[in-house]
């Protein structure tokens, strides 16, 4: 079992990621626990008080100026859990509700959320003992998440659905089963458990951590290609890219140099022509900005795992509770936006990078990379696969930031669609991923035919891993089954290990 210990000290986005992953114990700093106490007192003054504070005493949304008496406010907030659970669909995988948990858990220790000590601590104990509610896919806008993490902080008052490791189970069934209860909630805890961006977090959390890995292994791959087709590695030249350090642009092509290191490509003569088609000429300045893209989108997640984005927030320095507008996330989802529209470009790269390996005239290869010549189809029935994996990558990336309808009685008028922006992202990042495994298919054809004299490490790195997975095309045959193959060995845990630590740092 994990440990977490929280402090107060930023999490970073890696580290949750890896967190996520199971059952943790979970430990807190005495300053943590007295900020939740302090927090408490502050909030059952509030609760006793005649003043208006939106969602301990009042309505939300469109029901605001309803008046809600204190000794009413601690049904309210079961009242709050239960309205608002209206999520729809199949339910989020288990790691996402874990991860929406855990956010919550964390962003509850900053003590702008106000959560009753016995609440809190049944959510540390559901961590540790591997439960989680159980979220319906469809039902947030980015405003919080509050349709569908108010589903979540049901299971506390023992409804709903929990993942009991690996196994969905009614809430309270699940409780029961590892010696727990359901509880009663005080005041403001329902609205605490609700408005929340815990689910975009944890949504956003997973696509990150696959673009990265897929970034990674889509400028490897690119590295083959290019050697594959002889292209001219001047083009990676220091002084060049000097001239227009566009973001990340010097980067890539330091990793690009790097990456050829030891490949003929260098030698006088090598190169098949002075100047290549851009899909092998601008790799540095795509992959800079594609790279530049995701630090940002990783940069948004973590201040957003690592803030309050509670409303109302309690602030136990001053004794107050102050409406806030921090559960509105567009900075998040523009930057997922950004990142999907970033991996277009890569992929409109590689489809014609993948054409161009295929064609005599500009390969110098044979057609179709076949051995055969003749009728032979060789790897020609792919491009329609190209084109089809293309389409949707580039349907993923309309923005999903763009669409919002007024709700709640014209209160809620604009949203962000956060989780939309995150579950669309990791949607083009399973598609871009078949997309690079047909370019390593075709890449590796493409070498075995064109046999260069040596090749750089990543590329003869890559190259043994793929004909380990599947032979080279000597006879048509089907090549869908080979695509699988090249992307379950590109995903091997062996593989990523070895490219990332082959002192190339910038990978």
């Amino acid at each position: 079992m994990q440990k977490l210990h929280l402090d107060g000290s930023r999490i970073s986005l890696q580290r949750f990621v890896e967190l996520a992953d199971g059952p943790m114990s979970i430990s807190l700093a005495p300053s943590i626990r007295q900020r939740l106490v302090r927090a408490r007192e502050i909030v059952a003054h509030y609760a006793k008080s005649d003043q208006p504070v939106y969602g301990l005493n009042t309505g939300l949304g469109g029901n605001l100026q309803h008046r809600i008496e204190p000794k009413d406010i601690p049904a309210f907030q079961a009242q709050l859990l239960r309205g608002r659970s209206a999520g729809v669909g199949p339910n989020l995988p288990e790691w996402i509700s874990r991860a929406a948990w855990l956010s919550r858990i964390i962003g509850a220790t900053r003590g702008a959320s106000g959560l009753s000590l016995a609440t809190f601590d049944l959510m540390l104990a559901m961590m540790e003992q591997g439960l989680s509610p159980a979220v319906s896919t469809y039902g947030s806008i980015g405003t919080s998440d509050l349709v569908l993490a108010a589903q979540m902080g049901a299971s506390l008052i023992g409804e709903g659905e929990i993942w009991d490791n690996g196994t969905c189970r009614p809430a309270a069934e699940a409780l029961r089963a590892h010696g727990l209860a359901p509880i009663e909630l005080e005041p403001k805890d329902g609205l605490a458990l609700a408005n929340n961006s815990s689910l975009s977090i944890a949504l956003a959390a997973r696509a990150l951590s696959e673009a990265r890995r897929t970034l990674d292994l889509a400028q490897a791959v690119t590295v083959l290609s290019g050697e594959a087709y002889a292209m001219n590695p001047a083009i990676f030249e220091a002084r060049i890219h000097a001239l227009r350090p566009a973001a990340g642009q010097e980067q890539a092509a330091a990793w690009f140099r790097a990456a050829l290191e030891g490949s003929s490509l260098h030698a006088r003569g090598a190169a098949r022509s002075v100047q290549d088609a851009l899909s092998f000429r601008v790799v540095a300045p795509l992959f800079g900005t594609a790279r530049n893209a995701l630090a940002l989108a990783e940069t948004e997640t973590e201040i957003e795992l690592n803030g309050a984005a509670d409303n109302p927030a309690v602030l136990p320095e001053t004794d107050e509770m102050l409406s806030t507008p921090n559960f509105h996330t567009p900075a998040l989802a523009l930057a997922l936006d950004t990142l999907a529209i970033a991996h277009v470009h890569l992929a409109t790269a590689s489809a014609q990078r993948i054409l161009k390996l295929m064609n005599p005239q500009l390969s110098g290869l044979p057609k179709y990379l076949s051995p055969l010549g003749g009728a032979s189809a060789g790897l020609l029935p792919l491009q329609k696969t190209v084109a089809s994996l293309l389409a949707e990558i580039r349907l993923h990336a309309q923005p999903a930031s763009l669409d919002a309808i007024s709700v709640s009685e014209m209160v809620e008028d604009v949203a962000p669609q956060t989780p939309l922006a995150a579950r669309k992202l990791t949607t083009q990042i399973d598609l871009l991923q078949w997309l690079i495994a047909i370019e390593a298919l075709v890449a590796a054809q493409a070498m075995d035919l064109r046999k260069p004299k040596s090749l750089g490490r990543v590329a003869k790195l890559l190259h043994s891993a793929i004909r380990a997975a599947v032979p080279p095309l000597d006879e048509d045959r089907a090549t869908g089954p080979d695509v699988a193959a090249v992307r379950q060995a590109m995903n091997s845990a062996e593989l990523r290990d070895i490219l990332a630590n082959v002192g190339l740092t910038s990978l």
